[in-house]
């Protein structure tokens, strides 16, 4: 069974074990929309670590854990509110929508190699909500894949699958590309 906490300082510890120590969640630690495509150049790994870190210290929590049976840390999802992403606004997705007051956006899953293919996002997505609405969102959105269109790369499955936005009760807003809907969960 899998359970979900939400990214406290107190587990920094679980989020470095999520996000390992090679490829792109060891890279970007979350932060790939947190700022402009200037900021991301110039910065690196270590700087958004950092970023990630002090988030987790200031609040609200910028994500939720998930954890296994043995309360080993099995996945992450990254959200806060929409203005929070300033690269949101020149995204294609994202664009599509109009930010409002409440709006939360729901930007990554990071599930290790060990722990894919067991229900963890889906127990992430709906762990997420929970956090959202307890810190006032109205309204969480989301930019998944459609894997019914496109089969994407591992890597490329941070955003979410569509369907399992759809079993929690997400419904699609907008479609600015074929196999990229933009999706929405009223609170």
């Amino acid at each position: 069974m899998v359970t979900v906490a939400d990214a406290t300082s107190d587990r920094w510890q679980d989020v470095v074990a999520v996000m390992g120590s090679k490829g792109d969640p060891a890279r970007c630690w979350c932060q790939f929309f947190r700022g402009t495509n200037a900021d991301w150049n110039a910065g690196t790994s270590g700087a958004r670590r950092a970023a990630l870190r002090a988030q987790l210290e200031s609040g609200p929590p910028p994500g939720v854990l998930a954890y296994d049976d043995d309360a080993a840390a099995v996945g992450w999802c990254g959200l806060a509110p929409r203005a929070d992403y300033p690269r949101l606004a020149r995204s294609l997705t994202a664009k599509a929508t109009q930010d409002e007051d409440g709006l939360w956006a729901l930007t990554c899953f990071v599930v290790p190699v060990r722990a894919r293919r067991q229900g963890v996002s889906g127990v992430l997505l709906d762990g997420a909500v929970e956090l959202a609405r307890r810190y006032g969102a109205r309204t969480i959105e989301a930019y998944p894949i459609d894997l019914a269109i496109r089969t994407p790369s591992s890597s490329e499955l941070y955003h979410g699958a569509f369907h399992v936005f759809q079993r929690s009760g997400f419904v699609e807003v907008a479609r600015p590309k074929s196999d990229r809907p933009t999706v929405r969960l009223t609170l």
